[in-house]
């Protein structure tokens, strides 16, 4: 059952695209390293409600680490919705076959949430060489979210197996060392030999807010509209209570204040790199 749409009471055009948020219910596996318990269900119908009710078209659901690699709710959605694309966690031995049927089932790629990893896996094992190289043969990308200290190097890293790079949350930046942090200084320079993008999401978890501001003047100096993406990080885990969607299309106002490069960036980058195959 897909819905429509609804027009959004405000004068400012919304992302036609939300290419980060999750979904999941209480009653999912959480994996044994989860960092946090939701209170409520972000169903799919709460989901498709919210999108509807501030005007965004499509969707790409990000894989929730909360549940580690149980990726069916995510599934379940893309049946339902065919305005949603999604990226799932997945072991690195997973199968070729296992792979095209989620491919057909609607994801785009794969998601390794490495932040709260006290070691970051070794990419040039022998598993993680397979692995990199099906979602490259699939025509996928890897999204990546982790602190720009170690995040940098492992991009670059990941530049090396020919896949698409999609960086989460502006890189998350040191915020003492703002936009001249090493980490996100390497990122910058991802962008520019290309195959990078970066997504311009939960401005609100950046410590002060006030920095995603800045790291977004950055990002645009470099990629301009072509690399970048939003996303809302809807149902904002762990601030449930502190934040609204609202909330999240009007800080994108204000970090891209010009509506051609929002149109762009909530848009047709967006639709061409999650939507055109």
């Amino acid at each position: 059952m897909t819905t429509t749409p609804s027009t959004p009471s405000t004068a400012v055009a919304p992302p036609l695209v939300d290419t980060h948020f999750h979904v999941y219910t209480r009653s999912m596996p959480l994996d044994g390293n989860a960092w946090h318990e939701p209170p409520e269900d972000a169903s799919i119908e709460r989901m498709i409600r919210t999108l509807d009710e501030n005007g965004v078209l499509f969707g790409v659901m990000s894989a929730a680490s909360l549940f580690g690699d149980y990726n069916d709710y995510t599934r379940l959605a893309m049946k339902r919705h065919k305005r949603l694309r999604g990226t799932a966690i997945v072991h690195p031995r997973i199968d070729i076959h296992t792979l095209e049927q989620m491919r057909d089932d609607g994801f785009v790629g794969i998601r390794f949430q490495w932040r709260y990893l006290p070691e970051i896996p070794d990419l040039k094992s022998s598993e993680y060489r397979l692995l990199l190289r099906r979602v490259a043969d699939l025509g996928w990308h890897v999204q990546i979210h982790d602190n720009s200290p170690r995040l940098g190097p492992v991009v670059e890293q990941l530049q090396q197996f020919g896949v698409p790079v999609v960086v989460d949350h502006f890189g998350r930046p040191d915020a003492k060392l703002g936009v001249n942090c090493p980490g996100f200084k390497q990122i910058l320079q991802c962008i520019e030999r290309g195959n990078t993008w970066v997504k311009l999401s939960a401005g609100f978890r950046m410590e002060p807010p006030s920095l995603a501001k800045e790291y977004t003047s950055a990002l645009l100096k470099v990629a301009g509209g072509e690399r970048l993406f939003w996303g809302s990080d809807w149902p904002f885990a762990g601030m449930e209570d502190k934040v609204s969607y609202a909330q999240t299309v009007a800080a994108f106002q204000e970090w891209v204040p010009d509506e051609r490069l929002r149109q762009q960036i909530g848009g047709a980058t967006p639709l061409k790199f999650f939507f055109a195959s």
